[in-house]
């Protein structure tokens, strides 16, 4: 398989729980499919409505750890809008540190848009910058059948039932106000250091930063029944 692999890399990450607003934020410990495609959208600049996009990618990191937070908390108006007041609080939140996000995409127009990218790139929130390390054009990724060493992703749980957390979450995000969620459905994020398990997956071989094989699963997304 001929693609496109982008190598991409942050000193923090952090990925939120969807559902948890207040309180204790842990973080994923693989990005969901959609901060991925706002990569993409950072990086060209604008809002990409995709049409049966194939898209892989692996993520890594080398710790993990719990930091303090400020946050301003804001009340809003019975009419909807927020109140000029704001309360500060502190809360604990997860950060995985030394992150390596490996994008594998056979659109070339996507991946060119990594070499000079409109907006800063984010591994998560507004202070974890991201770096493009590195493109590569790769002709002859090996497909396999039946992968055993599928990690550092994001598995659809329906029919293929893998170990690891499982979390809704959505695939894309419209761009109207407000935005919507689109295509949610149930994952099992599988960490970068699960053990190999069996599984009925087709998959492509490359190797990990510290030269462990890895097998990359490819997404298949179309969003256009969203958009009529």
């Amino acid at each position: 398989m001929k693609v496109y692999k982008i190598d991409i890399s942050s000193w923090t990450s952090s990925f939120k729980y969807p559902n948890l607003i207040s309180g204790f934020q842990p973080t994923l410990e693989v990005p969901p499919i959609s901060t991925v495609l706002g990569l993409i959208n950072a990086a060209s600049g604008q809002y990409i409505k995709h049409n049966k996009l194939k898209i892989g990618y692996y993520f890594e990191f080398e710790a993990k750890q719990i930091d303090l937070e400020t946050i301003y908390q804001i009340e809003a108006h019975d009419k909807g809008y927020p109140k000029t007041a704001t309360k500060s609080n502190v809360i604990n939140r997860e950060f995985l540190f030394n992150s390596r996000l490996i994008l594998y995409l056979q659109d070339e127009v996507l991946a060119e848009y990594f070499r000079s990218p409109v907006y800063a790139l984010l591994l998560g929130r507004s202070n974890d910058l991201a770096t493009v390390n590195s493109i590569k054009q790769v002709d002859d990724l090996q497909e396999i059948q039946n992968a055993n060493k599928v990690k550092g992703q994001l598995i659809p749980f329906a029919d293929n039932f893998l170990p690891g957390l499982i979390q809704p979450l959505p695939k894309y995000f419209s761009d109207s106000i407000p935005r919507r969620n689109i295509g949610t459905e149930a994952y099992s994020v599988v960490s970068y250091n699960a053990a190999d398990v069996d599984t009925n997956l087709s998959a492509c071989v490359d190797y990990s930063s510290k030269g462990k094989e890895i097998h990359i699963y490819f997404h298949e997304l179309d969003f256009s029944p969203y958009y009529e």
